[in-house]
Formats: C-alpha cells, structure tokens, sequence
C-alpha cells in the first residue's frame, strides 16, 4: 500500500509547526536516527518523475533499511514506492519510463527487479547465482551492464561459485599475499575483483564478462556503485574506470603507492577487448558521461601522480579522433560528478566552495562557469524536463530533492520528506565568518549558538574536520552533526584551516608537508578570533574533538597547548611513522610527508604527535574502529596507552565492529553519549 505526501499539505504542516515552538528541542542522536535519508535520484526520460532511494533506520535490525520512492518533479507529490525489510535501492527508470529498476535482496541475494510506475507487484529480472553490485540499463534495448565480484580466471559464473563453496567448506582460513593491496579500507582482499558484466532478459540466469582476466576493479570507486561506467547513447559501447594494469598479479604491485586510474572503452556486445583511452595521463580519472549524441565524452581528470586531492578538472575527450580538451584549467576548484543538458550545451558538476558544496554549469564550447546553487551542500544535478533536479542540505536540514531553472533561479524544494521531523526540533543559529590566518591568509569558519539560546555564555566545542583535504560546511552530517552538539548546550565552533578544499588549489596544497603548522595556527587563531567576535563563547570552557586527520590534530594540540578542558580523539595517528606502515593507500603518506619514511625521515618526524607525549595533560577520550584499515586502531591504542602512562585522566572505547566512520544506529548512540558525556564532564556543562 501506498503512502501519499501532498507538498501542500507538508507546507501547511510548516507553517503550523510555531504553535508547537515551545516544546521544540534540541538535535539529539535519537532525533539524527529518526530521520529519513534521501540519494540516489534518477529521472524518467520525459523529466516528470524522479526515483530515489530512502533509508530509514531500523533500531531493532541495527541497521538501514532502503526503499525506492517516487516523487513528480513539479513537487505536487512524492509516496513510497516499494516496500522490503531486507532493502530495495538504486533505482534505474527504464528507457520508455514505464518501469523502475532497482536492487533488491529480496528472493536471498542482490538481484536486479522492476517494478511498474503506476504501482504493482515487483518482477524479478536477473536470476544469477552471484550477487549484482550495481546495474545500468542499457538503451534502447532489454540488455543491463551488471557489476559482479569474480574470480579474474573465473571461466564462468558458476566457476566462481565453485570456488566460493570451497573455500568456505575449508578448515584453514589462512590469508596468502605476494602484493600490496592486502586490505583496504575495511576488507580483507580475497583475490576477487568487481567485473562488468552485459546481461539480456532473453537469458535471465547468465550474462557476458566484459572484462575477463582483469585484476582490478570496475568500476574502481572506492566507495562502489556505477558511478565510474557510462554507457554511449546507444548503447553499443561503453566507457569504465579501472586501476591501470595488465592481467598478471606482478603487473599491480605498485597498486598501494600510485593514484592511476585510466578510462576504458569496450563494445556491449562481448566482443573485443577494452582500450585504454587515457594512458598517457598517470593520475586520476573519474566521473565519465557521454554527451547527448554520443560524440563527446566529459570526465574528470588530475595531473599530478599519487596526490589524491590534487584539482579535479572536467575534460572532453572527442571519441572519434580520441583528442582530449581540458575544459576548466582556468576555474581554480574541484569538479565532482558530471551530467550534461539535454541539448548537450552545458555540464553541470559540483564542488566545494567557501564553506558550501555547490552546483556549476559549465560552457561545453568556452568552458565558462557558472554558479546556480551556491549555499548549502548541492549536489547530483540532472535534467529534468526544462529544469535542473538536484539533491540538497544545510545543517539545519537533511538531504531533499530540489529543483531550478538552468540559471540557477526559482530554486524549490520538490520534497519535503523530514519536514514533520525536523519542525519539532530546536536548530542552533549559525554564521559564517572569515579572520586572518597562518601565512596573512583569509580563513573562513562557522560559529553555532546553542539550541534555543538566550543569553549568558555557553561551553564551546571545537570540531576539526578530516581529509585533510575536506571541509566542514553547511552540510547536514549524521557522524559529526554540529546541531548534536548544539542541541547538548554548546557553542560550537569549526574551521576550514589551510588544507581546506573550495578555496582554491593553493590553499588545499598548502597542507602538504606542514601537517602540524599552519592548520595548528588557524585553529587557534580562529579561536581566537571566535571568542572575540562571539560574546557567547565562553573562552573558560573549551573542548576539541576532531576525526581521521582531525584526530591527529587533536594528538598533536595535546602535545602543544592546555587552553582545551577536554579532547576527543576518533581514529587519528599519535606516531605518522608507524603509521606509513599500518596503513593500506601509501600514496597518501608519500605525498603529504615527502617519500618513504626511510627515503625522507625528515617528513614523518617534522610534525609528529609522538615527539610531544611528555607535553600531554588534557583529558582525553580516544576512540577507534576494529575494522579501520586506513588508520589502524593500534594508533588508537598507542594514544591511550601514552595517556594512561601519564597519569593524564583518559578513556579508550572500541568499536570492533566498525571501520573509519560509526555507521550502525546503536553503535551511532554509544558514540554520541560518550562524546557529549566527556565534553559534559571536562566542560562542567550546565
């Protein structure tokens, strides 16, 4: 059955909620938990309907569980569209729009399903016997370009199962590598690589490899999906993302230590072999997408081998002569995924800027830019009939479905999914201000009242963002929410130090080899600079929390400052040398500290924590993710151990269960009540 949300009835809803003001409170995990999660929007070929998938949480499962939904783009309405405990996402509008794709895991394994647009029973598609990752349709036609792990010397499908039984009948579990990557991210590698596969209706149980004997992933994003695969408009051929490489184990051994990844065009019909379009570039390429008349492909590409944060520009390779055209070498920030207008004139991307994430057209003849939606976190924009879909929010809002006009204006919301939800709630006031930074330079910050503050002076929480090529912005988080903490009573505070990205490649650089330098002094002079300016800080009552390099700062502000009550420290290095060695991706380290540690010692040991463990004082909570292969928990551990050798009041909590990020609801619960309750304590939070 279908449940029904009129815009108008949602407006009203709005309008009403002041009668209930004084009941409101503020954010609180329960409140983050509760809130519906919108992604992955595609619209129907005749712009009047867009699919997308929901998550909400399921406390009881202790985890998320997706359905797809269906919205008209005019925002006259939006309802459920299917619904399945074990999760329907990833939906695909097939090329007459009269049915909608989607994942499913439904009949025991991810299978692709479709389901009619004016509603009816799901239909399975796909019946194979390993699970889809991801799928694309392909035009014009009953065929799907499917995602699937194998085995690179896999003859069949089923060889692949063959193998799988067997090893998981086997009595040792031992693990055997000859190469780096061993482990990435949060996995364990097991010597299967994704492979994109062509499937036909006309044979449900078995589809094509497109891809045999290749040895590393496509589509290679590390955080999976299709996003790396474009298929031509009509769809003879197709275009991938994969590792550069041959077929061989020894071909890839430098897989750890180098950022090439190249782009691939292959025929759909299983027949030759893929070429490689972009050798001669040995940095990375992304995000490719062929123009309405297939003659063009844009992608984004950097220069620089082995510096993942290095600019992302948008290129145009014409697919008849192979020249490629850089569009935006003169546009100094960092493209994002890539759609063209439907007359093929303009591409949209995004990217982030002076603390927002926002949408840019960009002039396919000239390579002009143009900003449509610039405040807030915009992003995965696309056609819609005469207008622009895109998906948007801002700290006091969650994602929603949005659309404007080409130019950017008469912006709306065509959803309004959390409205109910975020009506009760008490949001914290923020603005955006700029100081004087490291090296003379214009920092820019934002600074948050508590939730329903009035007047005297509130504890502060200074939160220190990652990457560190990231930013913290305006931007709804559901790991590191400012309005959690304003919603717990404080003024919180955070900084888009040097390093930063969406103020230009100069400033993002300027991080590289200085970990400990300038970030250090624009956080404090921010703070600085906070304090004055904010006459509601209380500068009595301070406290950082920071994770990833965030987490390393805090260690390192540890070692150099007793201004801050409290610290919390979620997977960040004490020791940057061992670190080089626990870690899976070396090219990061090697680019940000100069080499290896034993070609250039000088780098690791510049701005090391460990070097400063006899300064330490600040009460200090640290935890980490079992399952963080990217910063490994024993540097977690190593900053306890350092803490609690001190004598310095400590507590160390471990999520075994978790990798770099605390992903499940309960685990989301404990994480928060153990932050707020160590800044409540330290703070003296009244």
């Amino acid at each position: 059955m279908h449940r029904w949300y009129p815009i108008a009835a949602l407006v009203s809803m709005l309008a009403a909620s002041s009668a209930v003001a004084q009941g409101k409170k503020g954010l609180t995990v329960d409140d983050m938990l509760a809130m519906q999660r919108v992604s992955e929007p595609d619209v129907s070929p005749d712009g009047r309907l867009v699919a997308f998938t929901v998550r909400d949480t399921d406390l009881e499962a202790n985890r998320g569980r997706t359905d797809v939904w269906l919205a008209s783009t005019d925002g006259a309405w939006a309802r459920r569209h299917t619904t399945h405990q074990d999760g329907d996402g990833s939906p695909r509008f097939t090329g007459d729009g009269k049915h909608v794709l989607f994942l499913s895991s439904r009949s025991g394994s991810s299978q692709v399903w479709r389901v009619p647009v004016g509603g009816g029973e799901a239909e399975q598609l796909t019946k194979l016997p390993l699970d889809v990752n991801g799928f694309l349709p392909v035009p014009g036609g009953d065929r799907m370009i499917l995602a699937l792990d194998v085995w690179p010397d896999a003859k069949t499908l089923e060889d692949t199962v063959k193998r799988d039984e067997e090893q998981a009948k086997s009595k040792v579990k031992a693990r055997s590598y000859d190469t780096l990557l061993f482990r990435h991210w949060d996995t364990w590698e097991d010597g299967k690589f994704s492979h994109l596969f062509v499937w036909s209706a006309s044979a449900p149980q078995s589809a094509t490899d497109l891809t045999p004997g290749q040895r590393t992933d496509s589509p290679t994003h590390p955080w999976g999906g299709m996003e790396e695969v474009a298929l031509s408009p009509d769809g003879k051929s197709m275009v991938f993302v994969a590792r550069a490489g041959g077929k061989k184990p020894e071909d890839l051994r430098d897989l750890a230590w180098t950022t090439n990844t190249d782009l691939f065009l292959v025929s759909t019909d299983g027949k030759g072999k893929p070429v490689d379009l972009s050798a001669d570039n040995k940095a990375y390429e992304f995000s490719p997408v062929f123009s309405p008349d297939g003659k063009q492909l844009a992608f984004t590409m950097m220069v620089r081998p082995g510096y993942e944060a290095d600019r992302s520009r948008v290129a145009l390779l014409d697919m008849g002569s192979k020249k490629r055209r850089v569009l935006t070498e003169a546009w100094d920030r960092s493209a994002g995924e890539l759609s063209f207008s439907a007359d093929g004139k303009t591409i949209w991307t995004s990217a982030d800027n002076l603390g927002h994430h926002a949408i840019f057209a960009i002039d396919v003849a000239t390579g002009n830019v143009r900003t449509l939606a610039d405040k807030g976190t915009n992003q995965s924009a696309m056609a819609a009939g005469d207008r622009v879909l895109f998906v948007k929010d801002t700290l006091t809002s969650p994602a929603e479905l949005w659309t404007m006009r080409g130019d950017g204006g008469d912006a709306r919301a065509i959803t309004r999914i959390n409205a109910e939800r975020t009506a009760k709630v008490a949001f914290g006031e923020y603005e955006q201000f700029q100081f004087k930074g490291a090296k003379g330079d214009t920092v820019w910050g934002f600074a948050m009242k508590p939730a329903g503050f009035k007047s005297g002076k509130a504890p502060v929480a200074m939160l220190i963002h990652g990457g560190p090529q990231g930013s913290f912005g305006d931007h709804w988080h559901y790991r590191w929410n400012p309005q959690a903490f304003a919603g717990r009573g404080y003024a919180v505070l955070f900084i888009d130090f040097h390093g930063s990205t969406g103020y230009g490649q100069a400033f993002t650089d300027a991080i590289n080899g200085d970990w400990g330098g300038a970030p250090y002094q624009d956080l404090m002079l921010g703070l600085d600079a906070a304090l004055a300016k904010f006459s509601w800080m209380d500068g009595t009552r301070v406290a950082a929390a920071g994770a990833s390099y965030g987490g390393y700062m805090i260690n390192w502000i540890n070692g150099h400052t007793d201004r801050f009550k409290a610290l919390v420290c979620h997977d960040g290095n004490i020791d940057e040398q061992m670190a080089y060695f626990d870690t899976e991706e070396l090219w990061f380290p090697e680019w940000e500290h100069g080499g290896t540690p034993w070609d250039k010692p000088e780098g690791y040991a510049k701005h090391n924590p460990v070097d400063f463990v006899k300064n330490w004082k600040t009460p200090t909570l640290v935890i980490h993710g079992g399952n963080d292969f990217r910063v490994v928990d024993t540097q977690g551990m190593g900053t306890f151990t350092a803490l609690q050798r001190k004598g310095v009041p400590s507590r160390f909590v471990h999520f075994a269960d978790e990798n770099h990020w605390v992903l499940k609801p309960h685990n989301s619960k404990k994480w928060h009540d153990e932050v707020l309750g160590w800044l409540d304590r330290w703070t003296e939070r009244r």
